[in-house]
């Protein structure tokens, strides 16, 4: 055996060596980066399933504060009660897209269209949750005016301007910190198949 034929041994198997570390390194990466999704996915979920367990929980809840404690009508507190229902099933549907235990196992491609869906969804959902809560702000500011015709700015009044303001404030932020990790676990999924 000639020098150029150990050399060119020794460079093929080097080139061999290299290729296996690289194959694993894509094997890491692409475990971290489906580690990383897993995560923000479950993120997403808990906050979901926080939100589910809130309407389920305004039920009663706004019976007890507009009916029994403020006198509000009961078609208010029904109307209230359907706003909270529809909240519910909006989001357990959207949740569904996330709840497949083997998501992040999946195809990558089926999976982005998946989070793309929910993304829309979610996004989407602003159109009917905008007009569902200023039909219930109006509400509850013409039967705090019922109650009190006399003195319209009255307690009642400004706690109901506080409170849409602060639930605004937190929904907008809950909701473009959702679409936000949306996005990042499309960007990921786009990174992992960009190579393929």
């Amino acid at each position: 055996m000639n020098n150029n034929d150990f050399d060119f041994e020794n460079m093929r198997q080097q080139m061999t060596m290299l290729k296996n570390k690289l194959n694993q390194q894509e094997i890491v990466n692409d475990r971290l980066i489906r580690h990383s999704m897993k995560k923000t996915a479950g993120n997403i979920s808990r906050r979901y399933y926080f939100i589910m367990a809130l309407c389920l929980l305004m039920i009663p809840y706004s019976y007890w504060a507009f009916v029994r404690l403020n006198g509000f009508s009961i078609p208010f507190w029904i109307f209230t009660c359907v706003v909270m229902l529809v909240s519910f099933g909006g989001t357990f549907y959207n949740s569904r897209k996330l709840s497949d235990s083997n998501m992040m196992t999946n195809n990558l491609v089926d999976v982005r269209r998946r989070m793309a869906n929910a993304k829309k969804f979610d996004a989407n959902w602003l159109f009917l949750g905008i007009p569902l809560a200023i039909v219930f702000l109006g509400w509850f500011m013409y039967e705090s005016y019922l109650l009190h015709p006399n003195a319209f700015f009255n307690g009642l009044f400004w706690a109901g301007c506080i409170g849409g303001t602060f639930g605004a404030i937190w929904g907008f932020s809950l909701h473009f910190k959702t679409q936000r990790q949306y996005q990042e676990i499309i960007d990921q999924i786009e990174d992992l198949t960009a190579d393929e």
